[in-house]
């Protein structure tokens, strides 16, 4: 006797990195270096003029320290960074992670590092239309927009190759998983299904993609299904499918209705003794009251001119 176990697959996730994370960069004023440059450049500038005049050794001297004077004016422009708003530079020198500068304005940092722009503004990533089969095995297409955002710039930089297009992929990857765990629909039973149950899949979709993207500092603001419907090759079977659904659901009220009616006549002929009918009669009557109040065309009156009974 064997025994069928069924495991349910779990999403891969990622974790952070702990090696790198997010740290304040030192950086100075880049308004106040800039000044100090421009009164370097005076200096050099008349350093120069000086050691044109001269001769001998004086003109050798004051030459040699306004090239010092210049070397250290480019060295230190070099290192005057612009931060505009929402975007931080990573800093970086000689391979090692230094901080990031997210302070806007004009910042100066070490004119040997180098400094890597990163986008920390919300971004808007529409998935492709992909088509996959739902957990009933029929074929949907489905897509999602996702709404997301760098928080950690060091792990978005570093952590991953290139994190844009890792979340494009995870986003197309978490939608493929929720599209193939649920049924589209969930035909009249309390399952939860994609069509049916659209807030609480989109909620488990944002927090699988937040589970997937972490690693690379990124943070999902929202998620929401924008196309979701069944492969073309069944859609049309599908529709007839629903549409004979909502015909027996409609006949089933239209009938429950009908009964009610009827139930409501017989009681009311038979407490006001308007007319004392036999079973017989009485089930011509239901009869006939379920053919006039169920029929979907209109019925047509016959007018019995005897008895009741001829």
């Amino acid at each position: 006797m064997s025994a069928q176990v069924q495991i349910e697959a779990q999403p891969t996730t990622y974790p952070p990195s702990k090696t790198l994370q997010e740290r304040k960069a030192w950086y100075a004023s880049g308004i106040l270096i800039l000044g100090l440059d421009l009164a370097l450049l005076a200096v050099a500038i008349i350093l120069f003029w000086q050691a044109a005049v001269h001769t001998g050794g004086l003109h050798a001297a004051l030459l040699a320290i306004g090239i010092v004077f210049a070397f250290v004016v480019i060295l230190a422009v070099s290192g005057v960074t612009v931060v505009a708003p929402g975007r931080a530079h990573v800093v970086q020198l000689f391979g090692k992670y230094k901080g990031t500068v997210r302070e806007p304005g004009m910042q100066w940092v070490n004119p040997f590092s180098k400094r890597i722009a990163v986008s920390t503004r919300i971004r808007n990533l529409e998935s492709a239309l992909v088509k996959v089969n739902d957990a009933d095995g029929n074929p949907i297409e489905i897509a999602a927009v996702v709404v997301w955002q760098v928080q950690d710039t060091a792990s978005a930089i570093y952590a991953v190759d290139d994190y844009a297009h890792f979340v494009a992929i995870q986003a197309e990857t978490a939608v493929r998983h929720i599209a193939s765990s649920y049924p589209y629909d969930s035909r009249g039973t309390d399952a939860m299904s994609l069509r049916g149950n659209a807030e609480e899949v989109t909620q488990r979709l944002s927090a699988e993609l937040t589970d997937r993207v972490r690693a690379a500092g990124v943070q999902v603001v929202e998620t929401r299904l924008t196309r979701l419907s069944y492969a073309p090759e069944i859609a049309q079977a599908m529709l007839r499918q629903q549409q004979a659904s909502a015909v027996v659901g409609a006949r089933q009220k239209i009938v429950e209705g009908a009964v009610g009616m009827v139930r409501l006549a017989l009681q009311r002929l038979d407490e006001e003794g308007v007319v004392e009918l036999d079973e017989e009669r009485k089930a011509a009557m239901v009869s006939n009251l379920l053919v006039v109040l169920c029929s979907e065309q209109a019925t047509q009156q016959v007018v019995n001119t005897g008895s009741l009974y001829t």
